[in-house]
C-alpha cells in the first residue's frame, strides 16, 4: 500500500514565509532567518564553523537559530547521506592516487629496464674509447691505425682477428706472455680492423670496487645507481659487494648477447686486459671464478667470448683448475728477422733512416726480440747507448731485489735474505744450464734461453712459494709449458754478469751458511744446570720416544775435584 506524505500545519506556514520573504543583503542576517531559508541549511554552515572561527567572519550556527527543530524531520537526516558520500570520495580519490602512481611506477621500471639493455647494446656498437686512445697515442685516425709501417705483424695476429671478430666460437681464450711483447697491441689492431663491433675491453685492477667500475663503464652500466624508481616507493636492489654487482652485470650482458646473435649470429668478445693485476687473494680468487664460471657458459652456447690478457703466470694456474674450454694463446718474443725488420721499420719512421745491417744486429745481440726494447732503441738518437742503457737497468733491478750480503749479514733480515739467495741461486743454475746447451744462439731465430721445468726449479731453490714473486717482478718467467727462464734477453745478460762476478760462488754460499745457522741456532735450546756444586749431585734425564718407550737415560754428575800437582 502506498502511503502518501501529509505536511504538518507548521511545515506549510515554514514554506509559505520562505517563499514570500526576500533574501538578506548580509551574511549577519542570516542569524535571524528561520532555519529552511539559510542556504545549505544549517547543516551546510555548520561544516565551516571552524573556518569561519580562523578568519573572524560571523557565519550562521546552529545555537542562533530562532526556530530549532529538535524534533527532527526530513532535514535532519540529510546529514547522514553527504558523510556516505564523502566517505566514498575519499576512498576513490585515494584508490585513483593509488592506481596512477603504481602505473607510473610500472611504466617506468619497464622503461628502465629497456634503456639499461638499450645502453648496453650501444657499448658494443662500432666504435670504442679504447680505440680512440690507441690513435692519439699512435697520432694517427682509429680507422688507419696498425696499417702503416709502425705494426709489425705476428703469427698469432690472424689468430687473435678470428678471436675478436667472433669467427672462433665455443672457447674462451688466455694470451699469456712478457710484459712488453704486444700483446694488448695486437688486440687493440684487431679491434681496429673491426671498428670495434660487438667487442668491448677493460683493464683489471687489484681493487674489486674499480674492477666493478670499470667493468660498468665498459658495459655502460651504472650499477641501478641511476635509479629514481624509490620516487614511485618501488625499491630498488639492495646495496650488496662488488662481486654481486658484476653478477648483475654480467645477467644483463647475456640477455644483450642473447639479441645480439639473433641479429648477427655472432658471439660478443668481452677482453679483460692486464688479467695479472688481480690480488693472487680471496678476492681475487673469487672473482677470477666468477668471471671464469660465466666465460664457460658463454662459451658453450656461443653468447659470448671472454679473452684474458696476462702477465703472469699464476692465472693459468687458477683458470686451470676449471677450464674445460680454456685455450691458451702464448705470445713470445719476435725471432731474430722480424726483429731486426721491425727495429728497421721503427727507425725509418721516427727518423727516416736506413741503419746498417751490422748495428741492427749488434742491437738484438744485447737486447733481443722485445717489442718494447727495440722500440726504445729505435727512438733513442743513439741507438748503441740505449741498448747498453737498457742492460744496466735490468741488471741494477736485479741487484736491488735479490742481493745477498754475505756472512755477516744481520738475523734480522733473514726473511729477505732467503727471497735474494733463492734467486740467486736459480739465476746460477740458468748460467749453468745455457753452459750445457749445445748452442745458445741460432743464426737464423735469435736467442734459445736457457730454461727449467717449474717443479725443478723450485727444487733447486728448495722453495716453492717464491718462484711466483718472481715472476711478479720480471725476473724470472714462467711460460704456458710451465718452462722457468730469465724474463727477458738482457735479464739473461745480467745474469751472466753476476755470476761472473770475482768470488761469487763462495759470496753465495757464505750467505747460505749464514742462514743455516740462524735457522739452526732458532732451533736450538740452551739448557744450563747451575745447581751441581755438591759432591754426589746427579741429574737423570730419561729421553722417551712418541709412544712413550723408553729410549735411553742420561746422567749428569758433577765431576771430583782434582788435586793441585806440585806444592811449591
Amino acid at each position: 500500500m502506498l502511503r502518501l506524505f501529509r505536511p504538518t500545519p507548521r511545515l506549510l506556514l515554514r514554506r509559505r514565509a520562505a517563499a514570500t520573504a526576500t533574501p538578506p543583503s548580509d551574511g549577519a542576517s542570516y542569524l535571524n532567518l528561520p532555519s529552511p531559508y539559510i542556504p545549505g541549511g544549517v547543516d551546510f554552515w555548520r561544516g565551516f564553523s571552524s573556518t569561519a572561527s580562523q578568519l573572524q567572519i560571523g557565519l550562521p550556527n546552529r545555537a542562533d537559530d530562532p526556530n530549532p527543530d529538535p524534533g527532527g524531520g526530513p532535514e535532519s537526516s540529510s546529514a547522514q547521506p553527504s558523510t556516505y558520500f564523502k566517505m566514498f570520495e575519499s576512498a576513490v580519490t585515494t584508490l585513483a592516487s593509488v592506481t596512477v602512481l603504481g602505473l607510473i611506477g610500472y611504466g617506468y621500471t619497464k622503461y628502465y629496464k629497456y634503456m639499461v639493455l638499450k645502453k648496453m647494446e650501444h657499448a658494443f656498437d662500432p666504435g670504442d674509447p679504447v680505440l680512440d686512445l690507441a690513435a692519439e697515442g699512435r697520432g694517427t685516425p682509429s680507422s688507419k691505425a696498425g696499417t702503416g709501417p709502425e705494426w709489425i705483424s705476428r703469427d698469432e695476429q690472424a689468430k687473435i682477428e678470428a678471436i675478436v671478430s667472433g669467427r672462433e666460437k665455443g672457447r674462451y681464450y688466455l694470451i699469456i706472455g712478457e710484459k712488453g711483447t704486444g700483446k694488448s697491441s695486437m688486440l687493440i689492431e684487431a679491434m681496429q680492423k673491426i671498428d670495434g663491433e660487438g667487442v668491448s675491453m677493460l683493464e683489471a685492477h687489484a681493487d674489486v670496487e674499480i674492477f666493478r667500475i670499470r667493468l660498468g663503464r665498459a658495459l655502460d652500466f651504472e650499477y641501478h645507481e641511476d635509479n629514481i624508481g624509490a620516487l614511485f616507493s618501488i625499491r630498488g636492489p639492495r646495496d650488496a659487494s662488488a662481486l654481486l654487482d658484476v653478477e648483475r652485470a654480467f645477467n644483463k650482458l647475456e640477455k644483450v648477447a642473447l639479441r645480439r646473435r639473433k641479429e648477427t649470429g655472432r658471439p660478443l668478445v668481452l677482453i679483460i686486459n692486464s688479467a695479472h693485476l688481480l690480488r693472487d687473494d680471496v678476492d681475487g680468487q673469487n672473482l677470477l671464478e666468477l668471471v671464469q664460471q660465466r666465460a664457460e657458459q658463454w662459451a658453450a652456447s656461443h653468447l659470448c667470448t671472454v679473452v684474458f690478457n696476462s702477465d703472469d703466470y699464476w692465472v693459468y694456474e687458477r683458470l686451470k683448475l676449471q677450464g674445460t674450454r680454456l685455450e691458451v694463446l702464448p705470445v713470445l718474443d719476435l725471432p731474430k728477422h722480424k726483429a731486426i725488420s721491425a727495429l728497421r721499420s721503427y727507425r725509418h719512421q721516427y727518423y727516416a733512416e736506413e741503419p746498417p745491417q751490422s748495428l741492427l744486429e749488434s742491437i738484438y745481440d744485447k737486447v733481443g726480440g722485445r717489442l718494447a726494447f727495440l722500440s726504445k732503441v729505435a727512438k733513442a738518437p743513439d741507438m748503441q747507448h740505449a741498448c747498453d742503457d737498457i742492460c744496466i737497468r735490468e741488471k741494477t733491478w736485479l741487484l736491488n731485489q735479490c742481493w745477498i750480503l754475505g756472512e755477516e749479514m744481520d738475523d734480522d733480515v733473514m726473511d729477505q735474505q732467503k727471497f735474494a739467495s733463492a734467486a740467486l741461486v736459480l739465476v746460477k743454475a740458468l748460467v749453468d744450464k745455457e753452459k750445457e746447451m749445445d748452442k745458445s744462439y741460432d743464426p737464423e731465430t735469435g736467442y734459445i734461453l736457457p730454461e727449467i721445468p717449474l717443479h725443478k726449479a723450485r727444487q733447486i731453490m728448495t722453495r716453492a712459494d717464491f718462484i711466483q714473486e718472481y715472476d711478479k717482478i720480471n725476473v724470472f718467467t714462467i711460460d704456458s709449458r710451465a718452462m722457468v727462464r730469465a724474463d727477458s734477453v738482457p735479464m739473461q745478460v745480467a745474469f751472466r754478469e753476476v755470476c761472473a762476478l770475482p768470488g761469487f760462488d763462495e759470496y753465495l754460499q757464505a750467505t747460505l751458511d749464514r742462514i743455516s745457522a740462524i735457522e739452526s741456532l732458532g732451533r736450538t735450546r740452551e739448557l744450563v744446570l747451575k745447581d751441581l756444586v755438591d759432591k754426589g749431585t746427579k741429574y737423570n734425564i730419561t729421553t722417551r720416544n712418541a709412544k712413550g718407550q723408553l729410549e735411553r737415560i742420561t746422567t749428569f754428575e758433577k765431576p771430583e775435584k782434582e788435586e793441585e800437582e806440585g806444592v811449591d
